[in-house]
Parts: structure tokens; sequence; C-alpha cells
């Protein structure tokens, strides 16, 4: 009779063996997968945990780049809108007499003629082709103070009267109005002294008609300018000689200068 016994050790290796695969079974029913249908590509399966890291990861990504494209263009915004707060600016005045003077050589048996002085802040943006100006509270004239934007490629006028806090809009007069390079020109001089600024006064009326909803509609300067203010547009009349006060009661009045002559503008209610 042959009798035959195992070994102990392979028996426990085995059994070990057998474990092993058990767990990894086991393991294995915990993790989903997904397989696709027609199961010719066993390689392709991806976890379900996998995909949704990856979707995770690119709606971090295009959320980013997001907020990057925000903070580019509110950077650029700001910068265009501080940049332009007070470099380049002049204070300047000018003087100019009343109506029916002459600038005359100085006469023994003639009293001098009396001169106004206008003063005011001007910026000028020679790229923009734009001008500002801020006449402050007169101390002696009867005038309103005010902030003014000319704005060459809008060919468009605002004025901002700071004692009614209203904007008004009226097509630019380059008659008037020096263009920026000139007037650049001009400032310059009288800052150097090469140019006398005494002149004279010329009178321009305008009337308020519509009122204006879409200011940003009028350009980024003006609109700056006009923000959260009543606008309303205004129209150019031919000021008489000889205007009475009762014509002008409702009138308000801004004396500034943006060439060599002072200018005396009404905005009078219809």
């Amino acid at each position: 009779m042959v009798k035959v016994s195992f070994n102990s050790a392979l028996a426990q290796k085995e059994a070990g063996k057998k474990e092993d695969e058990e767990g990894k079974e086991g393991r294995s029913l915990g993790q989903v997968l997904i397989v696709p249908a027609d199961g010719k590509d066993p390689e392709a399966v991806v976890p379900v945990r996998q995909r949704r890291a990856w979707c995770w990861c690119w709606c971090m990504c295009f959320g980013l780049a997001f907020m990057l494209a925000v903070v580019i263009l509110g950077g650029a915004y700001l910068y265009r809108y501080f940049s332009h707060q007070e470099s380049g600016v002049y204070f300047c005045g000018i003087k100019y007499i009343e109506d029916g003077l002459t600038l005359t050589e100085p006469d023994a048996g003639i009293p001098a003629p009396r001169y106004q002085i206008i003063e005011e802040n001007i910026q000028i943006l020679e790229d923009e082709d734009v001008e500002f100006i801020s006449v402050p509270i007169p101390e002696f004239a009867d005038s309103d103070p005010a902030d003014i934007v000319h704005d060459f490629q809008r060919r468009l006028t605002a004025y901002l009267d700071l004692s009614l806090d209203k904007c008004y809009v009226i097509p630019l007069n380059t008659s008037v109005v020096m263009p920026p390079k000139n007037f650049l020109e001009l400032l310059i001089n009288i800052k150097a002294g090469t140019y006398l600024p005494q002149s004279y006064l010329i009178h321009e009326q305008m009337v308020v008609t519509d009122r204006i909803e879409n200011v940003d509609q009028l350009g980024f300067f003006i609109y700056r300018l006009c923000r959260d203010k009543e606008t309303y547009k205004l129209q150019r009349k031919e000021a008489p000689r000889g205007i009475h006060k009762r014509e002008v009661s409702n009138c308000r009045k801004i004396r500034h200068f943006e060439n060599r002559f002072a200018v005396e503008t009404l905005i009078c209610e219809q």
C-alpha cells in the first residue's frame, strides 16, 4: 500500500494564494467601472471617480481664466480712468476787458480800462483730441463754477454747471475753441511769459432743449463728466448786442477761455 502525504508548507502557500485572490476580488467590487458597450477595448475602462476629478479640474481652469479676463479688463479701464486725472494740468489766467472798451495805449486824460481775470485749470490730451477745463468759483464775477469737456473726436462740448449739478451738451464750436495742439502751444507760451494774456470778452447764448437719457452714447470723456447727472441738449441762439436783465433772469453764466479771448456762455431755460 502506498501512503500519500501532503507537505504542510505547500498547503499553507496554496491557502494564502487563495486568500489574496479573494481579497482582490472583494476590492474590485467596491469600485464601479465604466465598461464600453461593445466590449472591444477593456483597457478603456475608466473609474467614475477619476472621470469626476477631470471634470472638476476643467471647471476650475475655466473659472480661473474667466476671473483673469475680468481682472485684466477692469485693470485696463481703471488705468485709463486714473491716468487722465492729474497728468499735464495747467493753471492759467487771462485778463480781459468788458464790452465797449478797447485796448489802447495809456493816456493821461483817459482812465485805464479795468481788467477782469479768469483763472482755470486746463488739461489737454493730444492723442485723444480732448480738452478739460475746470473753472473755479470766481472771486468777483457773477458767473458759475463749471467743468467743461471739448471732445474733438466726437465733435461735442459738455458743460457741467457745478452750482446746479446739471450737464449740458452741444456740438463743438471750432470757431471759439482752439484745437488741442494749438491750445497747448498757447498755454506753454503763457507759462513762459512770451504771450501777454490781455484780451477781450465775447458772448454766446444757449437755449436748453431736450433731456438726454443715454449719456454713455456721448463718448467716454463726456460720460465720465455727466454720469449720474441730469443732462440736456443745448441749441445756440444769436445773442443780441444789448441783453436786458429780464432776458437773462432764467439764465446761468459761465465765463471761461480756450482761445486767445475770454468767452461768456449764457445757458438759458426756455
